[in-house]
């Protein structure tokens, strides 16, 4: 329990992205961006999809407890990160599907495990828009 759960595919596909959106310029010593500091484009959005899988050994009202006293409500989602959706799940618990630049990775997973962990185990699942892309194929195969 406490511990984020990145898969290997997703792991990687969010290592791609991420060097993608830095560019060839971008080194090893470049500073993290602010907090906050970036803004969701067409160019660099990342999807995510967030799962909090309650700690089913306590009751909800302790669970919300230690949530409160961590902060979590306060402290996410950070200024500037879009939720796409927030759905409780029965018999799993949360799961947040929010937009963000890539470079904003780093920020959400600190912001949770910093406020989530101990009443929440997270998973964390980076994707990308492929809607466009999916109906211009279907459209094409017409």
């Amino acid at each position: 329990m406490g511990r984020s759960r990145i898969t290997t595919g997703s792991a990687l596909a969010a290592l791609v992205l991420l060097v993608s959106a830095a560019g060839p310029a971008a080194t090893q010593t470049t500073p993290p961006p602010q907090a906050g500091s970036a803004v969701a484009t067409p160019d660099n959005a990342i999807l995510l999809t967030v799962f909090l899988r309650h700690d089913q050994s306590r009751p909800l009202a302790e669970l919300n407890e230690q949530l409160a006293k961590q902060g979590f409500y306060k402290a996410f989602p950070p200024p500037g990160i879009e939720i796409v959706s927030w759905n409780v799940v029965m018999g799993i618990g949360q799961i947040i599907t929010l937009r963000l630049p890539a470079t904003r990775l780093r920020e959400i997973n600190r912001v949770l495990e910093d406020t989530a962990w101990g009443a929440y185990r997270t998973e964390f699942y980076p994707t990308y828009d492929y809607k466009a892309v999916g109906l211009a194929e279907h459209d094409k195969a017409r």
